[in-house]
This record gives C-alpha cells, structure tokens and sequence, in this order.
C-alpha cells in the first residue's frame, strides 16, 4: 500500500473517530432532554385529568357574557373594563394553577411513591424537577393562549375589527405568563422541602409581597434602625420585583409597554427562574425519601 494511501486511511479513521466521539458527548445531553420532555408531558396530561384547563370554557363563556351587558351599561368604557376584568381573572386563575397544583407536584409523586419507580430509572432529580415544571408551564401557556383569545374576541365584538386594544394587549399578556412562570418557580422550590399547604402560604405570600417589592426598599430606606433596614432591604433583593409586570390598568388604556422595559422583564424572569429551579434542585438532591 502506497504512503498516500496509508495517510488518507489514517486521516478517515481519526475523522470517523472524531464524529463517534462529539456522538458520545451529545448523547448524555440528549437523553437529559428526552427524559425532561417526557416527564413535561406527562406533567401536561395529568393537569388535563385534573379538569384544570376547563377553567378556560367558564373564563371565555363569562367574558362573552359579561362584555354583552357592559356594551349596554357603559358606552366609552366597555373595552377599558373588558381589559381590566380579561387581564386580571387570567392573573387570578394562573395564579391559582400555578400554586395548588405547582406545590404538589413534588408531594403527590412521593406520597403516591411513584417517585421510587421514576427514580429506579436513569433519571436524575434535576431533570425531575425541571420536567415537572416545564409540564406545568405549559399547562399555564395554554391557560394564558385561550383566556387571551377570549378576550381579544370580546373587544372584537364590543369595539368592531378596527378596534387596537384587541392587539395591544398581548404584550401584557406574555408579561403575564412571565410572572406566572416565577410563581411557579417559586412554588416548587417550596414543595421541594416543605408540606402542601405550607408551600402554598408562602408562595401566596411571596406573590402578594412582590407586588409591593417597590414599597419595601422605600419602607427600608425610610426605617431608623440599622437591622430593620437590612431586613427589608434584603426581602426587597431576595424576593421576586413581580412590579415589573403589572401592565394591566395601562393595557386597559391602550399603552403597551417599552421595548427596553418588556426585554428587562423577560431577562429578568428567566435569571431569577433559573435561580429557584437551582435551589430547588439543590434542595430536593439532599432529599432522603427512605
């Protein structure tokens, strides 16, 4: 065999060696994200046993309804309160979902012990986690889709096809769906150490605190007392600033937020999302279930 042969043979063999390597290092990740998938819709499918999206029929039906009979009784104002009604039963109900069912996705695994079973296979409890979460994420998205529909189409009908609200909206309505995935977050770092309905407290708490996260390092700054102002100062950098995505009376006005101002709150969901999945993570890994 002649030297040219030889060096093209050796330089197919390092070639076919170096894809059989690079498939090596992928297949890890992609088994990592076929098992999150699986477990995410699974997640799915128990949400939709659970009649949790049929919320959806009642929310768009009362909305129908209820823009019928404001059409009658306020003239000027039935779209701005059509937005302020639409956009908060859907902060409501997300936040509903995202609480009584995020905080036992964790409990009913383990109180089913099924959590053995899935544990027994080549999963690991950060895959769990993140699976379960995503689950119910998308679960909220579909929430979050349909009320958002439904809302857009009683503005159609009491305002006409011209009317801009029907579309300005939706900027609100995926800043929304941020703060429900945070919520989410927040409630299955809980459930990862806690009881069901102590995770719940505290994830309501924590919601209905950041809202006022603003007010807190005012109230912090505003205290006599070093330890006090540390205190409030650190629940204000701790907690989530959920402030950031309450756009709905200026929805209800036509005004839709900034570009800078939608990208900040988008970035910022998903950093302090990847925190809490992390703790939870770190948490639920500790976790002796024997």
């Amino acid at each position: 065999m002649s030297r040219d042969m030889l060096m093209s043979e050796e330089i197919r063999t390092a070639e076919e060696s170096t894809v059989v390597v690079s498939e090596n290092k992928r297949g890890p990740i992609s088994s990592s994200r076929k098992r999150i998938v699986a477990i995410a819709l699974n997640a799915f499918r128990e949400a939709v046993r659970d009649r949790v999206l049929y919320n959806l029929v009642l929310f768009v039906l009362v909305l129908t309804a209820g823009a019928i009979f404001i059409g009658d009784l306020s003239a000027a104002q039935e779209a701005k309160i059509i937005v302020d009604m639409g956009l908060s039963a859907m902060l409501m109900f997300g936040v509903f979902i995202a609480i009584f069912v995020g905080v036992g996705l964790v409990y009913k695994e383990i109180e089913r012990r099924t959590v053995y079973a899935i544990f027994a296979k080549p999963v690991g409890r950060g895959e769990f986690l993140v699976g379960k979460y995503l689950g119910l994420c998308l679960t909220l998205a579909v929430n979050v889709l349909v009320m958002g529909v439904g809302v857009s189409l009683a503005l159609l009908y009491v305002g006409g096809f011209g009317t801009p609200l029907a579309w300005s909206i939706w900027p609100a309505i995926s800043l929304i769906y941020v703060e429900l995935m945070i919520v989410v977050a927040v409630a299955l770092l809980f459930s990862s150490f806690s009881s069901p309905a102590l995770s719940a407290l505290c994830t309501f708490f924590v919601f209905v605190i950041g809202h006022f996260s603003a007010d807190l390092k005012t109230f912090a700054t505003s205290l006599g007392t070093h330890g006090t102002r540390l205190f409030f100062g650190g629940l204000y950098y701790l907690l989530p600033n959920l402030s950031n995505y309450g756009y709905i009376t200026a929805a209800g006005h036509g005004e839709t937020p900034t570009v800078a101002a939608f990208l900040f709150a988008s970035l910022y969901g998903v950093v302090y999302i990847c925190v809490l999945l992390a703790a939870a993570t770190l948490i639920f890994s500790r976790r002796n279930f024997k």
